[in-house]
């Protein structure tokens, strides 16, 4: 049974909504919610479809069956998290606000600073540049092997209509990015900006998300996990009207089940430390069971987490930074975790005869999931091996961290003396360079900027070529 899902625009809801959706689930019958990979809610029992129309603000979605998907956003990490400077709590809000349609594709609206939120599990990538209300885009659409940087960087405010472009080009089944931006580019008119340097995503351990946490000198946030993923709706509620008292707006959901409370004031810290006491709420989870992503209601994937947790218990074993995924040979999702393990297709039964299940261990190239990169570890292993293997492996990325960092330092002594010529636009800072081209303008890469033509201008503000500097950067 598919469960009925509650689209949550970016993870992102206010407490009277929260309350609203908690209300509505209690008179469906249910006494606890879930949350998705996708930071969505779920209701997960089954539920009297005959009651929704007395909940005309929620829209009731299963998703395989209706082809709606959640956006995903790393609006849970500003203020908290490593952040690009200029993508603020309020900017998310107003880029998430403008995405009016019910979304067919995966959209992800991702700080690449930040290590809380997967960068590259939607279809349709939006990832934040250095430039102010800029963003990278990396696609990968249904049936595609890899995921593809769009060649341009788009508008903060073109991003609806770009991916609703590319929602409208599916059926031409693009197999190229190259395809997909003559398609885009001929549908939509976008304030598009020249790809001036490669996308850079730092490498940061997975961070800690539970507790009572400072922000600055005067304000906490809170972060809440169930290990079963069924939160309590009686907790919910009274917890809703506590935000509402400290005048707190938003309350966002983490693509690992749990949920971030963000404003505490210092004043109201002491009031809510009783009032999870009052409810018995457990705020120190071990790190080894926080950073496991599961399939959602997915019994068996939680025994073996379980069974996996205890033995690293036993063995006293550290895994922090690193992440866990269990997924199975079917599933659609996209791996964004440092270390997966994967269920096999059993074979065919002849009689009574029972086989068991047999598992593949994945892990990403240097442990970061970023990189997209998976290296078989090992095939076709029982339950019980798995422990070791693990263990194994989490000793594999303790003795190779900052390693990689320091192969790298050899060529970083030579950048420092490599001189790159660009040429930079006088009225808007834009960079040309000769190594990238300007595809919104069909010049190729590796065009000299004397073969421009003197038509050419500035993909940002039109300045003419003459408005053109050349400058050298020291790499």
């Amino acid at each position: 049974m598919e469960p009925y899902r509650l689209m949550i625009n970016g993870g992102v809801l206010s407490p009277g909504e929260l309350k609203y959706i908690c209300e509505a689930a209690e008179s469906l019958g249910l006494d606890a919610i879930s949350f998705g990979s996708r930071q969505d809610i779920i209701f997960p029992e089954k539920i009297d479809e005959s009651k929704f129309s007395q909940f005309d603000k929620i829209q009731f979605v299963k998703p395989k069956a209706q082809g709606i998907e959640n956006i995903a956003s790393s609006y849970v990490s500003a203020e908290i998290l490593p952040s690009t400077s200029w993508l603020t709590s309020d900017r998310y809000l107003y880029v998430l606000e403008q995405f009016k349609h019910n979304p067919k594709l995966r959209i992800n609206v991702i700080d690449p600073k930040q290590r809380l939120v997967p960068l590259f599990t939607g279809n349709v990538n939006f990832i934040a540049s250095e430039h102010e209300d800029y963003w990278y885009l990396y696609v990968r659409l249904p049936g595609w092997k890899q995921t593809q940087m769009y060649p341009a960087l788009i508008y903060s405010w073109d991003m609806d209509k770009v991916e609703l472009a590319i929602e409208n080009i599916l059926i031409e089944e693009p197999e190229t990015i190259e395809t997909i931006f003559e398609l885009v580019t001929d549908a939509v008119d976008a304030n598009n900006r020249t790809v001036d340097k490669p996308l850079e995503v730092p490498f940061y351990p997975f961070p800690y998300y539970e507790g009572m946490n400072r922000i600055g000198t005067d304000r906490y946030w809170l972060g809440l996990y169930w290990r079963n993923n069924r939160y309590d709706i009686p907790f919910l509620k009274a917890m809703c009207v506590l935000c509402s008292e400290n005048k707190i707006g938003k309350i966002s959901i983490t693509p690992w089940k749990s949920f971030i409370v963000k404003g505490i004031p210092l004043h109201s810290k002491l009031k809510w430390e009783k009032f999870l006491g009052k409810y018995g709420i457990n705020v120190r989870h071990s790190m080894l069971e926080m950073n496991w992503h599961l399939p959602v209601n997915d019994k068996d994937a939680l025994s073996l987490k379980k069974y996996l947790v205890t033995n690293f218990d036993q063995n006293d074993i550290s895994t922090y930074g690193l992440t866990f995924g269990i997924t199975s040979y079917d599933s659609d999702t996209y791996n964004f975790t440092s270390i997966v393990i994967e269920k096999n297709r059993q074979p065919e039964s002849v009689g009574d005869f029972k086989i068991r299940d047999t598992y593949n261990l994945l892990y990403a190239k240097n442990f970061d999931p970023n990189t997209r990169h998976y290296i078989m570890h090992v095939q076709d292993v029982d339950k019980v091996e798995l422990p070791g293997l693990l263990m194994e492996l989490s000793q594999l990325y303790f003795e190779q961290l900052g390693t990689e960092r320091e192969e790298e330092k050899p060529l970083e002594t030579k950048k420092e003396t490599f001189e790159e010529e660009v040429y930079q636009c006088k009225d808007c800072l834009t960079v040309y360079n000769e190594l990238y081209g300007d595809i919104t303008q069909n010049i190729e890469p590796h065009t000299s900027f004397k073969n421009l033509p003197e038509t050419y201008e500035c993909s940002l503000c039109e300045a003419p070529k003459s408005s053109f500097e050349k400058m050298v950067l020291v790499k």
